[in-house]
């Protein structure tokens, strides 16, 4: 048996929404550990003044595993 916990987080890029995905994850992965699964929740931008695309979003919602003994 395991207990999984479920977060959303979300990563920004100018590039796109597969860029922010990385940069959301790369940083996901830095203090959570035991990441399972990664799954795309929504997608949108930011608008500046002049009307352009400011940053691609991406919104994840990942789990991972619990550390320690059974539930």
């Amino acid at each position: 048996m395991a207990v999984y916990r479920v977060v959303d987080i979300v990563g920004t890029s100018p590039k796109g929404w597969d860029d922010a995905a990385k940069v959301a994850l790369t940083t996901a992965h830095k203090s959570l550990r035991n990441l399972r699964v990664a799954e795309v929740a929504e997608f949108d931008i930011t608008i500046n003044d002049a009307g352009e695309i400011e940053h691609y979003r991406t919104k994840l919602r990942v789990s991972f595993k619990y550390e320690g003994g059974n539930p």
